[in-house]
């Protein structure tokens, strides 16, 4: 399914999206659109993303009057360092699913902890990291686990993958939308489907 990141409706809790992006700009304001319609509606957030990433996506949140400093100082806003994670639940080139459960799955219980039935809305682009080293099995890996924890949590994640890997390879698309509920793609891109 083509949809939109955001809206000001929840989204249904098992939400996996994937976003395919042309630039950094139009990134920053999808991502910061999902998370801060998650904050309009008292949902805590979790970035795992590259410093880059976290200073764009933070200045489009507090554009949109979003206070960062207090969201984090109050746990509703936890950022982490997407090649910080990956180290803890990768050995060589092998995602290990207890480590990651014990990492990533650590961190959405910590961050659901006391909050009854609210839904959690998590951004993560370590799977676009581990496509760009060209592990792309690693990154299948990874889409499966974040998905396990999506079922298990209850929670909205939404992935990102630059376009550039993908140039000549449309077919690849295809690969990763498998493993998501919504897909996002850059204006300019038709969806490649196999005949």
């Amino acid at each position: 399914m083509l949809s939109r990141v955001g809206s000001a409706a929840a989204p249904h809790p098992t939400h996996h999206a994937v976003q395919f992006y042309s630039n950094d700009r139009s990134l920053f304001a999808s991502v910061a659109e999902f998370l801060s319609d998650g904050f309009l509606l008292n949902q805590p957030v979790i970035v795992i993303a590259t410093a880059a990433h976290r200073r764009g996506i933070e200045e489009q949140l507090q554009a949109r009057r979003i206070d960062c400093a207090q969201a984090r100082r109050i746990g509703d806003l936890v950022m982490l360092d997407a090649e910080d994670t990956l180290g803890q639940f990768m050995i060589g080139e092998e995602v290990q699913p207890d480590l990651f459960e014990r990492t990533v799955g650590t961190i959405v219980e910590q961050t659901l902890s006391g909050r009854g039935r609210t839904v959690v809305r998590a951004f993560g682009e370590m799977v676009d990291l581990l496509w760009r080293e060209g592990n792309t099995d690693a990154a299948i890996k990874l889409e499966i686990l974040w998905h396990k924890l999506v079922i298990k949590h209850r929670f909205a994640l939404l992935c990102a993958y630059a376009m550039g890997h993908f140039y000549k390879k449309t077919w690849q698309l295809d690969r990763i939308r498998h493993y998501h509920t919504h897909t996002i793609l850059p204006d300019n891109v038709v969806p490649f489907s196999p005949k």
